[in-house]
């Protein structure tokens, strides 16, 4: 049975007219188990990208085919699964009648029709990636499965539908399933694919060459089979007259939950997190409380984490009132180290965003704070990549030049692991 554990790092202490309590909780999972064993079945999807761009240039098709087929080989017995192929519109690859009742469960003979099937793909048409989503979300509908996940992939941006199309696919698969986004070659939009994850609780990669789709699939299916538990969710308590400003997970990325919360009382809060295998994640929870005069004290939220309305774990986010400015002015470590994260994230974005448009000025501003939030934090992935696209004169003060003739999938690299963060040291 999956055992967690939670730990809260803050700095309690407020000056006399303080209202803000950041916290920051790392929450850690052992002995989760195998996919499915956490509160009834699973189900997985694939969804390629079967437009008529994957036919070349590089054999995307040809390499799309052998990741999905390697995929499907790490889907353990027992799940439900399909496989769906896109271009202008959805077409249900495996399994080929809805007779079958859209999803089978995988065995070896059903791993072996699929890749069957799978090989039988070729790309045609173009790219309408709202319709893939609402088919994917209408067949994992029909199975009666606690944990449903999908991979995406596609190598270009939505220009078959209209844009509201995807809009809504994206709201209405919300809490039916959670999808892995990966883009191949340089001619999708990171923005467009970030969205889906963001909603839907997956991540965002890209797969530069075609040739490491098929690792990547590997990873992504393994970690997915991995997730015992179908289902955590961080339930926040805060107390009469509080408000729960945001709830960031932090680590290993960063995703901001606060717009998924659900209410479960006027005090109670509920934000989900997806499912877990055995890992450990760290979340960043602030609130805003009532000031209250010097001496006093207050339970500033009580945060629960919850399987199947059993709470597993909880940590506790305290506030002291002082009038001693060597208590009240000093940042816990773990809160400083992310919420320069955070901005090193948000910075990054707007810099390529604005160089995109155009602005150089704005854009060397802006990666040049990366540069230098990236040397605070102690985020070398991110420098590396940021080299690539900025010279870095002085990372402390945060002096760069932005480089001439940048390759565009640089930019997308480090566009993508933009929220990937680094613990504290």
């Amino acid at each position: 049975m999956a055992a967690f554990t939670a730990e809260v790092f803050q700095n309690e202490f407020l000056p006399e007219d303080g209202t803000e309590v950041h916290a920051i909780v790392s929450v850690a999972c052992s002995d989760a188990g195998t996919v499915g064993l956490g509160g009834g079945d699973a189900a997985e999807m694939i969804i390629i990208d079967s437009s008529g761009s994957m036919e070349h240039p590089n054999a995307k098709m040809r390499s799309a085919r052998q990741a999905a087929k390697v995929a499907v080989d790490e889907i353990v017995d027992g799940v439900w699964f399909a496989v769906i192929a896109g271009s202008n519109s959805p077409a249900l690859v495996f399994p080929a009648s809805a007779a079958n009742g859209a999803m089978v469960r995988a065995s070896n003979e059903s791993r072996g029709e699929a890749k069957r099937a799978i090989d039988r793909v070729r790309g045609s048409g173009g790219t309408a990636i709202g319709s893939w989503l609402n088919a994917a979300a209408n067949i994992f509908q029909g199975v009666p499965a606690a944990q449903r996940h999908a991979i995406l992939l596609t190598d270009g941006k939505n220009e078959s539908e209209d844009p509201a199309v995807l809009r809504q696919a994206i709201e209405l698969s919300k809490g039916v399933f959670q999808c892995d986004c990966r883009g191949v070659g340089a001619d999708w939009v990171v923005q467009e694919l970030r969205g889906i994850s963001t909603a839907l609780l997956g991540t965002v990669g890209l797969i530069a060459d075609p040739q490491n789709m098929e690792a990547d699939f590997e990873a992504m299916m393994k970690t997915a089979m991995s997730r015992g538990v179908a289902n955590l969710q961080l339930r926040v308590w805060a107390p009469q007259g509080a408000e729960v400003m945001f709830v960031r997970q932090v680590s290993p990325s960063i995703e901001d939950i606060t717009s998924k919360a659900v209410a479960i009382s006027p005090l109670v809060k509920e934000f989900p997190t997806g499912a877990w295998g055995n890992e450990s994640r760290e979340y960043h929870v602030a609130v805003k409380v009532a000031a209250k005069p010097v001496g006093a004290e207050q339970l500033a939220a009580r945060l629960q984490f919850v399987v199947n309305d059993e709470v597993v774990s909880q940590g506790l986010v305290k506030a002291f009132w002082s009038s001693d400015e060597a208590l009240t002015t000093r940042i816990n470590p773990a809160v400083a180290h992310y919420t320069g994260q955070t901005e090193l994230a948000a910075e990054i974005q707007a810099g390529l965003s604005a160089k995109a448009a155009g602005d150089d000025v704005t854009a060397t501003l802006k990666l040049g704070r990366a540069a230098q939030l990236a040397a605070e934090t102690g985020n070398e992935e991110a420098t590396t990549r940021l080299k690539k696209v900025v010279d870095i004169e002085d990372a402390e003060t945060g002096t760069v030049r932005l480089k001439r003739n940048i390759d565009k999938l640089d930019e997308m690299a480090l566009d993508t692991a933009s929220t990937k963060t680094t613990r504290v040291r």
